[in-house]
């Protein structure tokens, strides 16, 4: 790097600091909601989703042979078939934008199409069955509907488009064969591998299942009320597993793994959600941004309410539902229902520190592309349906 570079960098960190605004009281209130959300985030995401995120992209990466990936999400795979699979994935994972990355770089890395990884990485936290329904019951049937319909489609679209925009890259990659990843011998049986992968996708699911509205006691209510039984039983079977089944080596080389995603992806989460907090603050509080300010422009169903919502919504973190309690807030203070919905479809899908993970993993240049996808489609969306309902 040349001297005056580093003079300039010196130099703008000096006046950023000589002109700290300490007195400013919402600049002091910002910080704190930055050091809080990311407080909370650590407490409540990382152990329980984060870390089991962590050790399943490991195993794919490890343990699930490059010919499986390729047969299902390859380029020469049926695109029917990819997509599908694909596009349902949230409804089994329901994971929020942070946790599905892990799992988004495993299969990218073993050798997945750019169409079906992207696929994957929008419906994981999209395709919400238990936040569908509670948008639906909260925010109105309309709404839910939509959102569901909305999801579904717009993960296969997007898939869809960022194949054919990159087509060429995609194409080389394939030739190339560099996913980084070498070729695993298969040591175990298929029964024995879904099991293992299994006990890890319940773990998952269970330990952040979400607690049911006051007055519900339906599944929902009852699975909530079992779920550390669930949760513990899958621990307890991956432990037996882990025993019986899995070599010295092969257990090292699967913590090895786990270790590299949790070194490229958590420090950049946590940075995000710095910022994150520090911009938007948390749910009910506020960050350097007035609500205020949010609440104003997103009123009515124009093109700009619409955009608004998407691009606000796009860096905004959303924890797995608490998009729903923030909506109601939001159409309270009079947002149109297309804003509302543009934020339902591009907020759990898309967050700040969500996009610098993503970067690293497939580069600013498609990262750039699929993030202005999402916002578009969920503009256009978001004004189609305030056309149809008001």
């Amino acid at each position: 790097m040349k001297d005056w570079k580093k003079f300039l960098y010196v130099l703008a960190a000096f006046l950023a600091c000589f002109y700290l605004p300490i007195e400013n009281l919402r600049f002091n209130n910002a910080i704190f909601e930055a050091l809080a959300l990311v407080q909370w985030y650590a407490r409540e995401h990382v152990l329980l989703c984060l870390v089991p995120a962590f050790f399943i992209a490991g195993a794919i990466s490890v343990f699930v042979s490059q010919a499986s990936v390729m047969k299902y999400f390859g380029a020469k795979a049926n695109k029917f078939l990819s997509y599908s699979v694909a596009s349902v994935s949230g409804t089994i994972l329901a994971v929020c934008s942070c946790t599905v990355l892990p799992l988004f770089s495993g299969i990218y890395k073993r050798g997945a199409g750019l169409g079906p990884a992207v696929t994957f990485l929008y419906s994981g936290p999209a395709i919400n069955v238990l936040a569908i329904i509670l948008t639906a019951r909260i925010l109105g049937w309309q709404l839910g509907l939509a959102r569901a319909i909305g999801a579904v489609i717009f993960s296969v679209v997007i898939g869809l488009l960022m194949h054919l925009i990159f087509l060429k890259e995609e194409r080389a990659r394939q030739v190339s064969g560099d996913f980084n990843v070498g070729e695993v011998k298969e040591t175990r049986s298929l029964g024995k591998t879904v099991l293992y992968f299994a006990s890890m996708i319940v773990f998952l699911v269970f330990a952040n299942w979400g607690k049911p509205l006051e007055g519900d006691h339906g599944i929902w209510s009852i699975i909530y009320q079992y779920k550390w039984w669930i949760a513990g039983f899958s621990l307890v079977g991956l432990v037996v597993m882990l025993f019986k089944w899995f070599k010295k080596d092969e257990l090292k080389e699967w913590t090895g793994a786990t270790w590299g995603f949790a070194l490229q992806i958590l420090p950049l989460l946590l940075g995000g959600v710095l910022v994150s907090g520090f911009l938007l603050g948390r749910v009910g509080h506020e960050g350097v941004i007035p609500s205020r300010f949010v609440a104003a422009l997103v009123g009515g169903n124009s093109l700009w309410a619409n955009f608004f919502a998407s691009i606000v919504a796009s860096f905004m973190y959303f924890a797995t539902l608490t998009e729903v309690p923030i909506l109601q807030g939001l159409i309270g203070s009079g947002m149109g229902k297309g804003p509302a919905l543009a934020l339902l479809l591009a907020g759990p899908a898309l967050s700040l520190p969500s996009m610098l993970v993503i970067r690293g993993i497939i580069g600013t240049k498609k990262t750039a592309v699929y993030v202005a996808l999402v916002v578009v489609m969920a503009t256009i969306s978001g004004m189609i349906f305030g056309l149809i309902v008001k």
